[in-house]
C-alpha cells in the first residue's frame, strides 16, 4: 500500500514539475507566432497531465487515509488488548480518564497527522528538489531568489517549533483533566447536588477549560502566523523574479514563458519546504500522543500466564488452600497480608471478617489473580494458580466484587455475562437464589429491560442482587463474595443465603462481610486484624477465643443476639 502511494506522489510531482515547462513553450511559441500546432499541441498534453494530476492527487487522499485509520485501528487494538491484560497493579498506575483520553483523543491526533504527513511527506521532497533543479536549468544566475526565500522559511519554521511544540505535551495533559473532571461530575451528581457544590465543580473545570482554551488559542495563533508570513515571503520572491527577471528579458538572456516557469517554480519550491515546516510542526504533536500511548504499550503485566502451563480438570472439587500468603503493593515496603493460612473446603462456606483496611478484599482478589502474591503461595485442588491459564482459572470462579459493577445492556445479558450458553431456566434460577426475581417481575418487560450504563437505573440493592445472579448463572466450583450483601435489607441478606445453603452445596464459598449476622453459620470464620489472622474457628468458638472477634460482635449484636444474658 505504501508503495502504490509513493508511484502516486511521483506522479503528482511529475505532472506539478512539467506544466511550467508546457506552459513556457505556449507562451514563447504563442508571441513567436509562427507554430499554432506546437501551441495547440502542447495545449492538449497540459489538459491531459492536468486531468492525471487530479487523479493521482484523489488515488494519494484515498490510500494516505486508508493507511492511517488501518494504523489507528490496529494500534487502538492492541491498546484496548494491553489493557485487558493490565493486573489491577497496572490500573493503579494510570486513571481510567487518562486511559480512555489516551485511547481516543490521542489516537485521532495520530490519525489526522499521519493522514496530512503521507500526503505531504512524500511529495515535498520531490516538489522542493525538483522545483530548484528545474529554476536552476532556466535560471542559474536567479537561483539566490529562491535559496533566500527557503532560508526565510526555515528561520520561520525553527522560531515556531521552540515556541509551540513545548505546548503541545500540556494540552494533551489538560485534554486528561478535563475527561477525569467530566467523569467524575457525571458519576458524582447525586453527590455534588446533595451537598449544593454545583458551583464549585463548575468552577474546578471552567478554570481547567479555561487553561485549555487559552493554551490552544495561543498554539493556534502562533501557527496561523504562518499564512501571512508565507503570503508575504512568496510575494517578496514574486517581486524579486519578475524585477530580476525582467533585466533579463531585457539583455534577451531570458524569454518570456521562461520567466513565468520561473515563477512557478519558485512558488513551489516555497509552496514544498512549507509543506515540510508543517511536517515538522505537526509530527511533534502526534509525537506526544505517541509517546502517551507508548507508555500503555510499553508497560509490562506483572501477572502473566506461565510459560509451563499446569492444567485443571474440567470439574474440579474447588479446594482453596492458602500457604504462608504475603502480599505488598509494588513499591511499597508494608505488607498488606503477612503469613496468611488457611484452606477452604468444597461443601463449605469460609468467611472472612476483620476491621477496616485488615486486608480482606486484598486477600479474596489474590484468588482470580487480580493481584499476585508476593510470596508463599494458593493452590486450588494441590494446583498453584501462578502455574494455571488466567482464563482458565477464572472459568472455576464466580467473582462478585465489593462495588457491583453492570454493564449497559439488558437484565439478561448482564446475568449471561460469563456464561452465554445459560439456558433462560438458568437465568431465572439464578435470578431466584439471589432474590431478584421480584423487582424484575415488576418490570415492564422483565428480563429484557433496559440496563444503563454502569447501572445507573437501578438501586444499590438491585445492583448486587443482578451481580450475584451473574455469578450463579456461570456455575462455577468456587464463589468469592467480596462484602456483597452490604447493600441488602437484613429480610434480603437472610433469604439470600438461606438460597444459597439450600442450591450451593456442593461449591466452595469464600464470603468477606462486615456484618456478624452474615458469617454466623459459616462452617469457618478467618479474622483478620492488620493483614494478619487473628482467629479462626466457628461463630461460637470465636466469641470465646477471639477478642477482635468478640470485640466486632458486641458492637453489632446485642446479648441476647450472642447467646449471652446481661
Amino acid at each position: 500500500m505504501l508503495l502504490v502511494l509513493v508511484v502516486f506522489v511521483s506522479g503528482q510531482a511529475y505532472v506539478n514539475l512539467t506544466l511550467p515547462d508546457y506552459m513556457s513553450k505556449i507562451i514563447n511559441d504563442g508571441i513567436v507566432g509562427k507554430d499554432q500546432s506546437s501551441i495547440w499541441l502542447n495545449g492538449l498534453q497540459m489538459l491531459g497531465l492536468t486531468l492525471f494530476g487530479g487523479l493521482c492527487a484523489m488515488a494519494i487522499g484515498f490510500i494516505a487515509a486508508r493507511i492511517a485509520t488501518g494504523y489507528v485501528h490496529k494500534l487502538r487494538s492492541a491498546v484496548f488488548m494491553q489493557v485487558e491484560r493490565f493486573s489491577l497493579a497496572e490500573f493503579n498506575s494510570f486513571s481510567s480518564s487518562s486511559l480512555t483520553t489516551r485511547a481516543t483523543n490521542d489516537m485521532q491526533q495520530i490519525q489526522t497527522v499521519m493522514a496530512m504527513v503521507l500526503r505531504m511527506a512524500f511529495l515535498a521532497p520531490f516538489m522542493g528538489v525538483g522545483s530548484i533543479i528545474k529554476a536552476f536549468q532556466l535560471a542559474p544566475s536567479m537561483s539566490w531568489i529562491i535559496l533566500a526565500s527557503v532560508g526565510a522559511l526555515v528561520l520561520m519554521i525553527v522560531m515556531l517549533f521552540f515556541v509551540a511544540i513545548p505546548k503541545f505535551t500540556i494540552i494533551q495533559k489538560l485534554v486528561d483533566k478535563l475527561s477525569l473532571q467530566t467523569r467524575e461530575m457525571l458519576t458524582g451528581i447525586r453527590v455534588i447536588r446533595a451537598y449544593n457544590n454545583d458551583h464549585r465543580e463548575q468552577s474546578k473545570f471552567d478554570e481547567t477549560n479555561q487553561q485549555s482554551i487559552n493554551l490552544n488559542i495561543f498554539v493556534n495563533r502562533v501557527m496561523m502566523l504562518m499564512q501571512p508570513v508565507m503570503t508575504l515571503i512568496m510575494g517578496l520572491a514574486s517581486m524579486a523574479v519578475v524585477w530580476v527577471g525582467a533585466y533579463a528579458i531585457s539583455d534577451g538572456s531570458l524569454k518570456v514563458g521562461n520567466l513565468l516557469a520561473l515563477m512557478q517554480y519558485v512558488m513551489q519550491t516555497i509552496m514544498a519546504f512549507l509543506m515540510i515546516s508543517f511536517v515538522f510542526i505537526m509530527v511533534p504533536r502526534a509525537a506526544v500522543s505517541g509517546r502517551r500511548i507508548n507508555e500503555v504499550l510499553s508497560v509490562k503485566p506483572t501477572i502473566s500466564d506461565p510459560k509451563k502451563v499446569k492444567h485443571l480438570p474440567k470439574r474440579i472439587n474447588g479446594k482453596v488452600e492458602f500457604k504462608d500468603v504475603n502480599f505488598g503493593y509494588s513499591g511499597s515496603k508494608q505488607l498488606v497480608l503477612s503469613g496468611v493460612s488457611f484452606v477452604a473446603e468444597p461443601g463449605q462456606t469460609t468467611a472472612i471478617i476483620g476491621g477496616t483496611g485488615s486486608g480482606k478484599s486484598t486477600l479474596v482478589n489474590l484468588i482470580p489473580r487480580l493481584y499476585d502474591v508476593t510470596s508463599g503461595s494458593i493452590t486450588i485442588d494441590g494446583i498453584d494458580i501462578r502455574d494455571i491459564k488466567q482464563a482458565e482459572l477464572r472459568q472455576h470462579i464466580g467473582y462478585i466484587p465489593q462495588k457491583a459493577s453492570l454493564f449497559s445492556g439488558t437484565i439478561k445479558s448482564n446475568i449471561t455475562y460469563g456464561s452465554y450458553d445459560a439456558t433462560d431456566s438458568d437465568m431465572q434460577a439464578a435470578a431466584s437464589t439471589a432474590q431478584a426475581t421480584e423487582f424484575i417481575s415488576g418490570l415492564p418487560e422483565q428480563f429484557d429491560s433496559s440496563v444503563a450504563q454502569a447501572g445507573n437505573n437501578l438501586s444499590g440493592g438491585q445492583k448486587q442482587r443482578l451481580s450475584i445472579a451473574r455469578a450463579l448463572a456461570k456455575k462455577p466450583e468456587v464463589y468469592l463474595f467480596d462484602d456483597s450483601f452490604s447493600a441488602l435489607d437484613f429480610k434480603t441478606d437472610a433469604a439470600l443465603r438461606q438460597a444459597l445453603n439450600q442450591e450451593i452445596t456442593k461449591a466452595t464459598l469464600i464470603i468477606v462481610a462486615q456484618r456478624i449476622s452474615t458469617i454466623m453459620q459459616a462452617d469457618k470464620i478467618i479474622v483478620l486484624d492488620d493483614g494478619q489472622i487473628v482467629g479462626v474457628g466457628t461463630h461460637q468458638e470465636l466469641i470465646k477465643t477471639s477478642k477482635v472477634y468478640r470485640e466486632i460482635a458486641e458492637s453489632q449484636l446485642s446479648a441476647a443476639e450472642l447467646g449471652e444474658d446481661k
